[in-house]
């Protein structure tokens, strides 16, 4: 799968977890800009985990900076899921 491909997956998902009224970019940032709180990231992981094929999210590998914006979570699944992240 590619980043742009994974963005658009975190996107949707980031809407079916919280109400947003404006547009949602790779650099939109998860807590300043979209509110999120430690509930709604564990929602959206849970759907990420639903959409996204293979993808199982290890809790102890987790760290702040996976959770800056929506590409730097793109990138922690792509590794996740053994890709490489360009």
């Amino acid at each position: 799968m590619n980043k742009e491909k994974m963005i658009e997956l975190i996107i949707s998902a980031i809407k079916e977890v919280v109400n947003v009224d404006h547009a949602i970019q790779k650099d939109t940032k998860l807590f300043d800009d979209l509110s999120l709180d430690s509930t709604s990231i564990i929602e959206l992981l849970m759907v990420l985990e639903d959409v996204v094929p293979n993808l199982i999210i290890d809790p102890e590998e987790l760290k702040a900076d996976h959770f800056k914006t929506v590409e730097t979570l793109s990138e922690y699944a792509l590794s996740s899921l053994g890709e490489e992240v360009q």
